[in-house]
């Protein structure tokens, strides 16, 4: 009778898994050996078997040079399959299983293959691995090959005894939620539940009628529950519903769909589950649909959920949720979205903790999800053993941001604290577990993301906990002066611990902080700001003496720093790029070989710088005159002599004004331009990149110029400074082309070899007529141009300031010779 009973479950289970997975039975009984008619098949199997062998033996030194090859263990577990190499392929399943979560169908095989091979000794073992297959994703065929299994080889089931009949009623209860509620498959949980349960009515004995009307109508209950899931095929149920009922005597029109003889309850629960089942029956076709490609399917999965979101059952969100992981296992952002659902509507409980568990197993390069399962644990109460567990497992992990590791040990820091000030803590927890975990997460951390407003927050929230946790303020002062050892460059972090100072009124010691960090040089207004802050800080906290001090040592800081902010801002702005662009540059050198004496120009080209001059001197911009009809000596025109000229000028090279262009230093040498423009993003708005070489051997100098469209493209890319880009932390800022540079108009001319006008042309760039440079005569004078700029004073002194040569014969002054010199003045 109970062959009979569970023959049904049995058999719709081997018909999916062999829609599932087609496999071969490793542990089937091998054919006889062949005869001397077969020969031929012998020889060819040997060498199927020696060729198998070999691609074994090669999957295996790939498999031991990277075990990360997902690939690779899947042709190796289906060679030692077709081998039936057990033992081996035992191994190579439990080593893939400890690097990577299965798919179900891999699960199917395994779990297969070691059930074939079942006996009453080894059921525990095969059990546990249907657990450890169910708990990685929820499968309709697993479930019914574990159930299957169990009324088949568990002698605590067979003969349905009592202890047996409770644990397959709580493992169907377990299954109907996870894959009962799958639209197209989950028909074949509910009838093997009341498969199940028909075989223990046929056990129970006909006199006792009590026994069996409890057991019929457990049975009733399991139809109802099962006419009121939408799932497909709903009325061939409702046909073995009434099927049975006629079995116990009652007539409910089985001819008929007419639900009028079934009781009210149940007619409106069957027809709101058709009803339902018809809205997702598009969603279903189209999840099926295997002419799509990946994305598009992943994408109706999405929609499926979207749909199922706006119906309001978790059930049934959950539901497509277990189906979509199981087809995208490696999908982040799935998992990233079905577990904060997960956190918004159960808050709480073991299917959370078990969804994170399944989650970081799949896709463990995710912090985030890592930092929210530390999360669900503590809302869990999980003790600090597992919690301690899952954070180191999660330290070993590789995330593609700093920041996801800094993530997660501010997750654990915010957990120990929260646990260690709860009044409902059961265990006690020290504090020198934090103080372990914020000194681990510096020294890890410090090197990568030196000088970043993250680490400073870290560093920040670690003194402030040394202090109202900890109650140590030696071990405050510890953390801050740890680290503005490596990263004194930052004003945030100096005011920080001396806000901590003051805030504890420690004047002294804030005072102290002032006069370690006031002379150093901060980026932007920063070394100002602190001088003007110390002056703030006497005023509101301080004594009169330390007002005095500090005016002492603030204000001559203060005007040395004005007077390099005044020397900055009056070097003159650069010629745009229009002008440059307009009137092209030749060095001096080339000036020199072009034209070695003015005696021997040709007067068609002195003709032409003439009239060029006439036009600069009559206060028009400084562009080649239209000399079209101009005719020369040499009957040529001037456009055919400026054509000439031109064809030996080199081309001009591009003009970079330097408006939006960032300057990049401590690049890699290997990086490329390519490389940059993907740094900096697709949308980073990057118009062009030029890297610098050195002159004599051509290779990197780690540093580059970026020019960007806008403003607003050059503020984000300054945004990234400090980031790591090819292992190394680039330094990015806006170029300052005003910085180092020379006053322009002091060379007499725009770069181009045109003279500009008149007003600009200092009287130090005339020399007596005779020179040997390029030059316009008029009268006795001539005007330097070109890039002859060594009669303009490279550095302009103030006015009156002179530095005559002491004659030989003259005697030095004394110190008071000096002074009443000057007190004359």
């Amino acid at each position: 009778m109970m062959d009979d009973d569970t023959e049904l479950v049995v058999s719709s289970s081997d018909q999916k898994m062999d829609d599932d997975a087609s496999t071969e039975n490793p542990a089937a009984p091998r054919p006889d050996p062949p005869s001397s008619d077969d020969s031929g098949e012998s020889d060819s199997d040997s060498e199927d078997e020696a060729e198998s062998n070999q691609q074994i033996q090669t999957l295996e030194s790939e498999l031991s040079a990277n075990p990360y090859n997902y690939d690779a263990y899947v042709q190796y577990i289906k060679l030692l399959r077709k081998t039936a190499n057990l033992e081996k392929l035992r191994q190579a399943r439990e080593a893939m299983s400890a690097i990577f979560p299965l798919s179900p169908s891999l699960w199917l095989e395994w779990a297969r293959d070691e059930a074939s091979l079942a006996s009453s000794e080894n059921v525990p073992e095969v059990v546990m691995l249907y657990e450890r297959g169910l708990s990685d994703y929820q499968s309709v065929s697993l479930w019914c090959d574990y159930l299957s299994f169990l009324l088949e080889f568990d002698p605590s089931v067979r003969g349905y005894p009592s202890e047996g009949i409770s644990k397959m009623r709580s493992l169907f209860e377990r299954a109907i939620p996870a894959a009962g509620f799958h639209v197209t498959e989950g028909n074949r949980i509910w009838e093997g539940y009341r498969e199940f349960e028909q075989g223990v009515l046929a056990t129970i004995d006909e006199a006792d009628l009590e026994e069996r009307n409890n057991q019929i109508q457990r049975i009733r209950s399991i139809f109802h529950r099962h006419l009121s899931v939408p799932l497909e095929n709903l009325s061939s149920t409702l046909i073995a519903y009434k099927a049975w009922e006629l079995e116990q005597g009652i007539d409910l029109d089985i001819g008929s769909d007419d639900l009028s003889k079934v009781s009210h309850q149940v007619a409106a629960a069957n027809k709101k589950a058709q009803q339902m089942y018809s809205e997702r029956a598009h969603l279903e076709e189209h999840i099926s649909n295997k002419d799509l490609s990946d994305t598009e399917k992943f994408q109706e999965f999405m929609n499926y959920i979207k749909f199922e979101k706006t119906s309001g059952d978790p059930t049934r969100v959950q539901a497509i949720y277990e189906r979509a992981v199981a087809e995208y296992p490696v999908s982040s952002d799935l998992w990233i979205d079905y577990t904060m659902y997960l956190d918004k509507t159960l808050k709480v409980g073991k299917a959370i903790t078990h969804a994170y568990s399944r989650a970081t197993r799949s896709c463990p390069w995710i912090g985030d999800l890592w930092a929210r399962y530390l999360l669900a644990l503590e809302r869990g109460s999980a003790s600090e053993k597992e919690i301690y567990a899952i954070f180191e497992k999660s330290l070993q992990c590789t995330f593609s941001s700093f920041e996801e590791y800094l993530d997660l040990y501010l997750t654990r820091v915010d957990g120990l604290r929260r646990r260690m000030l709860s009044t409902r803590m059961v265990e006690a927890l020290d504090y020198s577990l934090i103080k372990e975990t914020f000194q681990q997460a510096s020294d890890y951390l410090t090197p990568h993301m030196q000088n970043t407003d993250s680490l400073l927050h870290l560093h920040a929230y670690w003194a402030n906990l040394e202090l109202n946790i900890g109650k140590d303020l030696a071990g405050a002062r510890g953390v801050w002066d740890s680290f503005l050892k490596k990263s004194g460059g930052m004003l945030a972090a100096w005011h920080a611990y001396i806000d901590m100072e003051v805030h504890l009124g420690h004047i002294k010691e804030a005072r102290s902080i002032f006069r370690r960090c006031y002379t150093r040089k901060f980026d932007g207004t920063g070394s100002e700001d602190i001088c003007k802050g110390w002056l703030r800080f006497e005023r509101e906290h301080g004594d009169l003496e330390g007002f005095d001090l500090a005016v002492q040592k603030v204000m001559p800081r203060l005007e040395e720093l004005q007077l390099i902010r005044l020397q900055q801002e009056s070097t003159p702005v650069k010629p745009s790029a229009g002008l440059k662009e307009h009137n092209s540059q030749k060095s001096a050198g080339e000036k020199r070989k072009a034209e070695p004496n003015v005696e021997e120009e040709s007067l068609a080209k002195r003709q032409k710088r003439k009239g060029q001059k006439e036009m600069d001197v009559g206060g028009q911009s400084a562009t080649v005159p239209n000399t079209k009809n101009v005719k020369a000596e040499n009957g040529k025109t001037a456009d055919s002599n400026k054509e000439e000229t031109e064809d030996a000028k080199p081309l001009k090279p591009k003009i970079y004004t330097d408006e939006c262009t960032a300057f990049i230093s401590n690049l890699s040498v290997k990086a490329q331009e390519e490389d940059i423009r993907k740094f900096f993003g697709d949308d980073g708005g990057v118009d062009s990149i030029r890297i610098l070489h050195h002159k004599d051997t051509g290779k990197p100098r780690g540093l580059a110029y970026a020019d960007f469209v806008d403003d607003e493209h050059l503020a984000a890319a300054i945004a990234k400074n400090r980031k790591i880009f090819f292992g190394k932390k680039i330094s990015i800022a806006r170029s300052n082309p005003k910085k180092g540079k020379k006053e322009f108009t002091r060379r007499g001319n725009d770069g181009s070899g045109n003279s500009k006008e008149p007003s600009l042309i200092s009287e130090k760039a005339k020399a007596p007529l005779g020179g040997e440079m390029e030059d316009v005569r008029q009268g006795n004078e001539v005007e330097v141009r070109g890039k002859n700029t060594f009669t303009v004073p490279r550095q302009v002194k103030p006015l009156g300031y002179t530095t005559p040569k002491p004659s030989a014969d003259e005697t030095p002054k004394s110190n008071d010779e000096f002074r009443n010199m000057f007190l004359k003045k």
